[in-house]
């Protein structure tokens, strides 16, 4: 599931307005080092009062807030609406700057903070209209509970900004005011649920993959792309669901029989009578991607490093005799984390005061997320459902083509304003799929004028636009589930919940205290008459339009599995064989998810029992799939450079795990990382690989032998190192698996250089990477292999997500933490992702892990990435990383004894 979450300026054009703001900082850091006006005093300003007495006029009664030694508050009120403005309260004291830049993100105003950089950025996020989107949720479809919970919330937000000052609310305010008279406005119930808007965009599927593939039709023919993205392997890795079809009768997916239901497949992949529509747009698609790349990333870089693991087994396997669920969702690293932990209690849980729940909250939203109450747990994973489809639109002055007749666009004017600028004016048009992101791009402006659609097609004229149909620009009730789930008693319950969980649309897993586990996958998925969502669609057509979505009776769901778990580890959801519905064309591939099936049946078989440690130790396993199978082809090559040799005998004896002080696993992911560029980024257009990975190349237009007309050109990749492939994970896994079998291969085969022969087999590449790989760790690691380590290459940085991401060094030191030396990798359970096409650079984490004992919560345990406070040099600001990166986990008390014994501060907020 549901990494940057007090998202700031973009990565790439927001740099520059960034500096401006961070050459201020200096300032104030200065002040700080000279005792004057910006002292001590100021950075420790903003630090909440957490014991003693405040009153706040909302509050119909009184309410406790307890600490623990983390800093990790309880709540306890005796009505839901005191308890919802306590929640808002409360995380307003610990993190309103990330509330508040998160909330000028989702509503596209990140340039009313930080200036004229962030206009672009702006503008594609009014395109999108996430916030328009929320309002009307708030406005017409959210039910009246929910409203009360929601300005409840926003109520205790503005209790705790009532009367202070920006520079009292959080140290980057005072920066702000030296570059702007920027005021803080106070909170509303919209700005709440615009946060599950860029939750779903960062979860949104298989966009990137749509563009990828495109633009890979400039290098690439169609076999080798279709290599490139294999099905998924269903026969080395189990679905979730390994049983249950549709009843066609019916309509509800159910866990008894039926016929087969066919492969699953969605007839008429490609637009009709054009082939693939989207060959020939590369330099469109390239800037689409580029701007999707601008967006601030709330959660991570899109990609399949997005994900989760979860995992419930039931007590007829486990020490306690009841079920133990695991969940730790893998995000980009963040300053504060994504996280919020908290809980929510009514002193008297009664049908007018109905939440005693415990877990993980986002700030700025009211409820628990992840967690559990009384009677049931839960954990969430990203399903990685299909839910957004990009189209090509035939565009003219007066509107855009659909069946041969000319339809008026649906059009509004945003206005931006600029932090030091002038007002900026844009107009924003739509068609019936969803907006013209191509309005957002000048090179977007001529899509198609090269496409070589077919007779089909309508005349290109002065090109086509391209339009975004997504789920979540339509208002939906994914806020009302939330609620439901926190006070859900039974897996009825939670289920009935779960069919509001419309985006983004997540695995969600299940345990309760009368022993029973379950599955359901939620979420507003579309059903396409025609195509199958992996490319660009015609938009002149209909038969391209979304037909529906798939009712929710309809989704696959598991009660009490006769195998006494469930994994959830963004795979397959379930063989297609058996599933008459298309959920996606671009799952995971698994590798997680096996990891933690193999382990629990290792642990199961012959009677063995899993104990709530053993669970822990499984969030941590670092084993490399990757490395059993190419780790003993590496051991057979005949290495003479003795260098190169010593660095091969690193590999000898090896177990494959990656632990922080390996020097095997440095050297093995190194060599990982030059055989994929050697055999498959090298051969990649340069919109796909990284920036400033350049090599000499054909032109893409070349045609016949290489001469002094189509001579090598030097290119250099485009894409951002986060993002640019090949990646390394576990797709490219699946690529290799079936090419290692092969001695020869059209991927093995690499042109010579002043140092290096060319390549035909793969012997002669493995030997390449190797010594491509021994000479990179001497320039990183030094020429003694003894004191290489994993750690020292795979480093994690945590960095404030808005002063801390650029800037003077000085800044950085100031604001971020780190680095620390981690174990773990890429599609590994303890995923501590990195981008081979990038670097070693951690980019993707366990945002937080727990174990939860179900039915005995006071022996639960859990961890956050960073700390409970936003507030940098605060004692909770990253209080709980260093034993996050050793594996460790605090004990997470619940009930009102444990709470008790556990507290350091309380705070009593009266009416």
């Amino acid at each position: 599931m549901p990494s940057n979450t007090s998202a700031p300026p973009a990565k790439k054009k927001g740099r520059r307005a960034r500096l401006l703001l961070v050459l201020l900082v200096l300032v104030l850091v200065a002040g700080v080092g000279a005792g004057g006006y910006w002292g001590v005093s100021t950075v420790r300003g903003s630090f909440p009062q957490t014991t003693g007495e405040i009153r706040l006029d909302s509050l119909s009664g009184q309410v406790e807030v307890k600490r623990d030694a983390q800093g990790v508050p309880q709540i306890y009120a005796d009505n839901e609406t005191d308890l919802f403005r306590a929640q808002g309260y409360v995380q307003a004291q610990d993190r309103f700057y990330e509330m508040d830049v998160r909330r000028h993100v989702t509503a596209g105003r990140l340039s009313e903070m930080f200036g004229e950089g962030q206009v672009e950025t702006d503008s594609f996020l009014r395109t999108l209209g996430w916030r328009r989107v929320a309002q009307e949720e708030y406005d017409k479809v959210l039910s009246a509970e929910t409203k009360k919970y929601l300005q409840a919330y926003a109520e205790g937000v503005n209790a705790y900004l009532k009367d202070r000052e920006p520079g009292d609310v959080s140290v980057e305010y005072a920066a702000l005011a030296l570059t702007n008279d920027y005021a803080i406005e106070p909170w509303t119930p919209v700005d709440s649920v615009a946060w599950l808007k860029a939750m779903a965009w960062d979860l949104r599927g298989n966009m990137q993959d749509e563009i990828d593939r495109s633009l890979l039709t400039s290098r690439l023919t169609p076999a080798q792309i279709k290599q490139l993205y294999p099905e998924y392997p269903y026969a080395l890795h189990q679905p979730i669901v390994d049983g249950g079809k549709v009843d066609e009768s019916t309509g509800k997916f159910g866990p008894e029989g039926g016929d087969d239901l066919g492969t699953g497949e969605t007839p008429g992949t490609n637009p009709a009578g054009s082939g693939d529509s989207s060959q020939g747009m590369t330099p469109q698609l390239a800037a689409l991607s580029e701007v999707l790349d601008g967006v601030p990333a709330l959660l991570g870089p899109n990609g399949n490093g997005i994900g989760s693991n979860s995992w419930v087994v039931s007590g007829a396997y486990t020490t306690s005799g009841k079920p133990l669920l695991a969940n730790d969702p893998h995000l980009a690293p963040q300053l504060p984390s994504l996280w919020y932990q908290m809980g929510l209690h009514c002193r008297s849980v009664s049908a007018t005061c109905r939440y005693d729940v415990s877990g993980y909250t986002f700030s700025g939203m009211p409820g628990v997320i992840i967690g559990h109450n009384d009677k049931i747990a839960w954990g969430l994973t990203n399903l990685g459902a299909d839910v957004t489809d990009l189209y090509l639109e035939k565009i003219g002055p007066d509107g855009y083509l659909v069946d041969g007749k000319v339809k008026p666009f649906t059009v509004r004017e945003e206005t931006i304003k600029v932090a030091g600028g002038a007002d900026r004016k844009i107009t924003v048009r739509s068609t019936e799929h969803g907006p013209l992101v191509s309005d957002r791009s000048s090179e977007l402006e001529t899509v198609g004028q090269k496409a070589p659609v077919g007779n089909a097609a309508p005349d290109r004229g002065t090109g086509y636009g391209v339009s975004l149909q997504w789920t979540a620009l339509q208002p939906g009730k994914s806020m009302d589930a939330i609620f439901a789930i926190d006070r859900a008693k039974d897996f009825d319950s939670f289920r009935a919940a779960a069919r509001n969980f419309e985006v983004p649309s997540q695995n969600l897993i299940y345990a309760d205290t009368e022993g029973n586990i379950g599955y359901q996958s939620p979420g507003k998925i579309p059903q396409r008459a025609t195509g199958d969502g992996t490319l660009p669609a015609p938009g002149w057509d209909s038969k391209y339009r979304w037909k529906g979505y798939i009712p929710f009776e309809r989704l696959p769901y598991e009660y009490n599995p006769e195998r006494g778990y469930i994994v959830t580890a963004n795979q397959a959801v379930i063989d297609p064989k058996n599933y008459p519905d298309l959920l996606t064309k671009d799952w995971g591939y698994g590798s997680r998810s096996q990891r933690i099936n193999d382990l629990i049946e290792s642990k199961t078989k012959d009677g063995g029992k899993i104990s709530p440690d053993d669970m822990r130790t499984m969030q941590t396993d670092n084993r490399s799939e990757i490395a059993t199978l190419l780790n003993p082809l590496l051991l057979k090559i005949d290495i003479a450079d003795p260098h190169v040799r010593e660095a091969q005998k690193l590999l000898e004896g090896w177990d494959y795990t990656q632990e922080p002080d390996s020097a095997a696993a440095a050297y093995f992911n190194a060599v990982w990382r030059n055989v994929l560029k050697l055999s498959f980024g090298n051969k990649l257009p340069k919109e796909v690989r990284a920036e400033g990975d350049c090599i000499n190349v054909r032109p893409a237009d070349a045609t016949g032998p290489v001469d002094e007309q189509n001579k090598l050109v030097r290119e250099c990749g485009q894409r951002d190192p986060d993002s640019a492939q090949p990646d390394g994970g576990d797709r490219w896994y699946e690529v290799v698996r079936p090419l290692l079998k092969q001695e020869k291969s059209e991927w093995w085969t690499t042109p010579g250089s002043r140092t290096d022969q060319a390549t035909e087999t793969r012997d002669q590449l493995l030997a390449r990477a190797m010594k491509d790989a021994r000479w990179e760790l001497t320039a990183k690691l030094g020429k003694d292999v003894s004191t290489w380590s994993w750690g020292r290459l795979h480093q994690l940085t945590l960095k404030n997500q808005t002063l801390g991401t650029a800037g003077p060094g000085v800044v950085q030191q100031l604001l971020n933490r780190g680095p620390w030396n981690l174990g773990g990798g890429e599609a590994a359970v303890d995923a501590t992702g990195w981008n081979a096409a990038g670097g070693y650079e951690v980019i993707w984490v366990p945002s937080m892990r727990m174990v939860v004992n179900v039915g005995d919560w006071d022996k639960s345990r859990w961890i956050n990435l960073t700390g409970a406070s936003g507030h940098a040099f605060h004692t909770h600001y990253t209080d709980q990383t260093d034993a996050w990166a050793k594996g460790e986990l605090y004990d997470w008390a619940y009930g009102k004894a444990a709470v008790d014994a556990a507290t350091k501060d309380t705070l009593v907020l009266k009416p």
